[in-house]
């Protein structure tokens, strides 16, 4: 994958809109409860795909822009990704009284660097 200037710097600005918790903020969530008992596990894994995310997440925030590879911005396209179709699929205020802090809706998406309790720029 050979992405131009202008595509790295579109994905990296979307990236840091979407997984709006700070480095010490998902370290923190991944020590919950919560956290270990919400997404999908792979056969033969122990941990949910969401949470592997988290730990590429940091990762990729702990590098320089200039050392990013192409698994690193096909790692931040797939977060995009996922943040956005589960957004969309947000629980009906009618199941959740339209508060969803704690719900495995919420949680997951946390797993992925989003919390949707906080506000995002639009």
């Amino acid at each position: 994958m050979h992405l131009s200037p202008d595509e790295e710097h579109a994905i990296r600005q979307e990236f840091d809109r979407l997984t709006n918790l700070s480095q010490r903020e998902l370290r923190a969530w991944l020590e919950t409860a919560q956290s270990r008992n919400v997404g999908f596990v792979r056969k033969g894994e122990t941990e949910s795909v969401g949470r592997q995310s988290a730990r590429k997440i940091l990762t990729i925030r702990d590098t320089d822009v200039a050392d990013l590879t192409d698994a690193d911005y096909r790692h931040m396209k797939k977060v995009i990704g996922y943040c956005r179709r589960h957004l969309a699929q947000r629980p009906q205020a009618w199941r959740t009284g339209g508060d969803v802090t704690d719900t495995r809706w919420r949680w997951s998406l946390m797993n992925w660097g989003h919390d949707p309790l906080r506000k995002t720029l639009p």
